[in-house]
């Protein structure tokens, strides 16, 4: 019987047991979807109408463009500021002044800790209270909610991203002058960067997705425009799932952007080792600080 390092090979008994297993489930799932389907059929949820409506061109034109438009503008707009908001205090948490740090850990603490869903409301609130000159309120309140949740979640990568690397990469600037600072700027922030750009393109699946929140505070993305047009034709259901396909879709597409920057990314920093650029290699890494004589003097060019 072959081992494995966390467990043995199930014998002939225990994979019939998991065939069986799996049948029953698969089975049970299927009695499931067939009891949805019967419920479903039985409310008359599959009436012709109901479905043409729902993709129907007008629909389209009216409800799903536009709303799907403002849903990628307030995306945009969040992802935008939520990379500078990130940047700027992930690496406050990463500086040697403690005042800095403590301060830019308890924003970030907060702002991860604080429902997305609360802040769109909270600045809401506070926009049609004491900000009306802002036109398109809650597209400021979603926005800024955004940025301020998804801003705490990549400034923990960008602090993450930097304590991963080698620490040959801060010894060598420190080793040719550059005190911690100009060596946290100009050497080990922009490889966390490239490092974690798969998972800040992850990030924007949460920042589309949380987008849908703004219906709460009647922005006008992508699901409230489909409620509006359930609420005039008469088939939730239908309209409902349309948003969930366009929104599969949209997800599907950055995930494999993002699997595929991980890819292009690893194999680059695969090569880079093997050649001596600096990457993993401390001592090599001087010479990419420094730009001097050596294996990474090239890279720095």
């Amino acid at each position: 019987m072959s081992a494995s390092v966390l467990f043995d090979a199930p014998g002939p008994r225990g994979r019939a047991v998991s065939a069986v297993g799996n049948i029953v489930a698969a089975l049970a799932v299927l009695a499931g979807l067939g009891w949805l389907v019967s419920v479903l059929a039985a409310k008359g949820q599959f009436e012709p109408t109901l479905w043409q409506n729902a993709v129907s061109a007008e629909a389209w034109q009216f409800y799903y463009l536009p709303g799907l438009q403002n849903t990628l503008r307030s995306a945009l707009f969040a992802t935008v500021g939520a990379v500078v908001f990130g940047i700027v205090f992930g690496v406050g948490r990463l500086s040697h002044n403690r005042a800095v740090r403590w301060v830019s850990g308890v924003v970030v603490e907060f702002f991860r800790a604080v429902p997305v869903l609360l802040m769109m409301i909270f600045f809401y609130m506070f926009f049609s209270a004491q900000a009306q000159w802002i036109v398109d309120r809650p597209f400021a309140a979603v926005v800024v909610a955004l940025v301020l949740y998804n801003g705490s979640v990549i400034a923990e990568l960008v602090r993450a991203g930097v304590g991963n690397l080698p620490k040959g990469q801060g010894e060598a600037g420190l080793a040719i002058g550059l005190t911690p600072g100009q060596t946290l700027r100009t050497v080990q922030l922009p490889q966390a960067l490239v490092a974690m750009l798969p998972a800040m393109v992850s990030q924007l699946v949460v920042v589309l997705k949380d987008s849908a929140l703004g219906q709460f505070i009647l922005y006008s993305e992508l699901l409230r425009s489909a409620q509006i047009l359930s609420s005039k034709e008469q088939n939730p259901l239908q309209a409902l799932v349309v948003v969930a396909i366009v929104f599969i879709v949209i997800n599907w597409l950055l995930t494999v952007v993002a699997h595929r920057l991980a890819r292009l990314l690893s194999s680059r920093t695969a090569g880079a080792t093997v050649e001596g650029t600096g990457i993993g290699n401390p001592t090599a890494a001087a010479g990419f600080v420094g730009g001097g004589a050596g294996p990474g003097a090239g890279a720095a060019t």
